[in-house]
C-alpha cells in the first residue's frame, strides 16, 4: 500500500498542492508519497515555528520542561523503535540491524539533550570597573535543519535534540528521497506528546533546489544546520549570504584515511579497512575511503581484503543475515557507478567494480577495491558509495603527507601497536576526528565535525547544544557617582 503523506505545520497536518513518490532502493517499489513543497509552503512552516518562538508558550518555557519534553520523545522512539527501524530500512535500504542501532542511537541523542537542557549557563565576569558583569545563554531562536539520506532519523535527531534543547523552534527538511522515519516520528509526537506547543516541530519535505534553498534563504530564519554534500554546502553558504547573514553550521563531505602500519594486527586491521568503507553501503561522511598501507604489508593487506571482501552478504537489508544493502536510489547508483568506471582508467581494480547482477531489481553495487596513488581522481573524489582506494606509502612521514593531501578533513583513523607513533600522527593529521586502532565509533557525548572543506562548527557533545546557542553580555553598573565624560 501506498501511504501518502503531508508537512507537519503548526501542530496540524497540511496539504500542499504537488506530491513526490518515495521509492525502496532494495526493489524499486513506490512505498509512499509526499508533499513537493514550495516557496510558499516552506514559508508557512516558517511562519508557524517564528509565532511559536516570538509569542507562543515555548519562549517562557523552563529549561526542566523542555528537557521532560525531550525525554517523551526519547521514550516514544523506544517504544516504536521496531516500526521506526522498519521504516527507515524500507526508505533508504541499509541492512535492518544496522536501522535498529540507529533508532536506539536516535533516543540516546534526545536523552543526552534533554539532560543538557538544565545545564545551560553563563558566566560571571570579573571586571575592571565598580560593576557586575555577566553573560547569559539564550535560543538562537528559528532555526532550519536540513538533513541528508544516510542517516535520516539519527542525524535529524542531532540537529532536532539540541536545537529544542537550547529553546530553538525548527522547521526540518528531511533529504528527499528518504523522509519517511522523520514523517513518523512527528506522527508520533503528534498522537502521543500533545504538551508540545504547536509550531516548535515543523516538518516540510520537497526538493534542495526549491524546498531546501527557501529555507536557507528565509529572511525569519535564524540560523540553518545543514548536513551533506560539500558542493551543496557552498550553496547554503551563499544562500545565507543573500539573505540575513543568519547563523550556519555545516557537517560536509570527507575522503578520510584510514592508515595501517606494518606493526599492526592484521586480521583486526583489514576488517577495520572494510567496516570503515563499506559500513551502510559506503554512504557515510566518515568512511574511510582512502585506506594507506605501508608498502611492506600492502600485497598481503590487499589479499586479505580482497578475500573477505567476496564474503560481504548483499541482499534483502530486512534480512538479518544482509551485511550490506542497495545505495539510496537507481540516481545515486548510475552516479556511483560512473565514478567506478572513471576508476578503471586510471587505478588498479582489485575487487568489484560494478552492480551486482544477482539483485538486478535493486540499487545495489559491489563493494569495490582498488589500488593507485593519492593523485588519481578516485582517491581524492569523495563517491559516497562502497568504493575503497588503497594507496600504499613508506613511512611515517610519507603516510601523514598523504594523508593531509586533501581538501577534506573530517576523520581518520592509525592502527599501529606503537602507541607513540599512534599519538605523533593523531596530532600530525589534519581532521576533526581521529581514532587509534579502530574506526568509526560515534557518541553523543563527543564533538562531531571537521577541518577544512569538511565544514566548521561541531554536532553532539556540549558544543553540539552550543551551536544553537547566542551569547548576551550583560553589564550592571553597581557605582553611584555619575558619569563625568565632560
Amino acid at each position: 500500500m501506498v501511504v501518502q503523506h503531508r508537512n507537519y505545520v503548526g501542530g496540524e497536518w497540511v496539504s500542499v498542492s504537488a506530491a513526490r513518490e518515495v521509492v525502496n532502493p532494495a526493489t524499486g517499489a513506490v512505498i509512499a508519497t509526499v508533499a513537493e513543497s514550495s516557496a510558499a509552503d516552506v514559508a508557512a512552516a516558517v511562519r508557524a515555528a517564528r509565532d511559536a518562538f516570538d509569542s507562543g508558550p515555548w519562549r517562557t518555557a523552563t529549561a526542566q520542561a523542555r528537557g521532560r519534553l525531550l525525554f517523551e520523545m526519547a521514550r516514544i522512539v523506544r517504544e516504536h523503535a521496531a516500526d521506526l527501524a522498519h521504516l527507515e530500512t524500507r526508505n533508504c535500504g541499509k541492512p535492518i540491524v544496522e536501522s535498529e542501532m540507529d533508532v536506539q542511537d536516535a533516543a540516546t541523542c534526545l536523552e543526552y539533550y534533554g539532560g543538557l537542557a538544565t545545564k545551560i549557563h553563563g558566566e560571571t565576569l570579573p571586571v575592571p570597573d565598580n560593576a557586575l558583569n555577566l553573560t547569559l545563554k539564550e535560543p538562537v531562536g528559528v532555526v532550519g535543519l536540513i538533513v541528508p539520506w544516510n542517516y535520516p532519523l539519527l542525524l535529524a535527531m542531532w540537529k532536532l535534540g539540541p536545537a529544542l534543547s537550547a529553546g530553538c523552534t525548527v522547521v526540518l527538511k528531511p533529504a528527499e528521497q528518504t523522509p519517511l522515519s522523520m514523517l513518523e516520528f512527528a506522527r508520533l509526537v503528534h498522537e502521543h506528546l500533545p504538551e508540545l506547543p504547536p509550531g516548535v516541530l515543523n516538518v516540510v519535505t520537497g526538493d534542495g533546489p526549491v524546498a531546501g534553498r527557501a529555507l536557507v534563504e528565509s529572511m525569519e530564519v535564524d540560523q540553518v544546520a545543514f548536513t551533506g554534500g560539500t558542493e551543496t554546502g557552498r550553496e547554503v553558504l551563499h544562500g545565507v549570504a543573500r539573505s540575513n547573514l543568519k547563523k550556519v553550521s555545516l557537517e560536509l563531505g570527507g575522503k578520510s584515511p584510514n592508515i595501517f602500519f606494518s606493526d599492526c594486527d592484521l586480521d583486526a586491521a583489514t576488517d577495520g579497512a572494510l567496516f570503515g568503507v563499506f559500513i551502510n553501503q559506503g554512504e557515510v561522511c566518515s568512511a574511510g575511503s582512502r585506506v594507506l598501507v605501508q608498502r611492506t604489508i600492502a600485497a598481503e593487506f590487499l589479499a586479505r581484503m580482497r578475500e573477505k571482501t567476496a564474503r560481504i552478504r548483499l541482499g534483502d537489508p530486512l534480512d538479518r543475515a544482509t551485511k550490506m544493502g542497495p545505495v539510496v536510489s537507481r540516481e545515486h547508483m548510475e552516479r556511483v557507478l560512473a565514478a567506478i568506471e572513471r576508476g578503471r582508467a586510471e587505478a588498479r581494480l582489485v575487487a568489484g567494480g560494478g552492480r551486482a547482477a544477482a539483485l538486478p531489481a535493486g540499487c545495489f553495487v559491489e563493494p569495490t577495491i582498488f589500488e593507485s596513488d593519492n593523485a588519481a581522481w578516485i582517491a581524492r573524489e569523495e563517491i559516497f558509495g562502497p568504493v575503497v582506494t588503497v594507496i600504499p606509502f613508506d613511512d611515517e612521514a610519507d603516510a601523514i603527507r598523504i594523508a593531509n593531501d586533501t581538501p577534506y578533513g573530517l576523520a581518520a583513523a592509525v592502527w599501529s601497536r606503537d602507541i607513540f607513533r599512534c599519538l605523533r600522527v593523531v596530532k600530525a593529521v589534519r581532521a576533526g576526528i581521529v581514532w587509534v586502532n579502530t574506526m568509526q565509533p560515534c557518541y553523543v557525548e563527543s564533538p562531531w565535525g571537521g577541518y577544512k572543506q569538511s565544514g566548521h562548527g561541531r554536532e553532539m557533545s556540549l558544543q553540539g547544544q552550543d551551536e544553537f546557542l547566542e551569547t548576551k553580555q550583560v553589564h550592571i553598573n553597581l557605582s553611584e557617582a555619575p558619569l563625568a565624560w565632560y
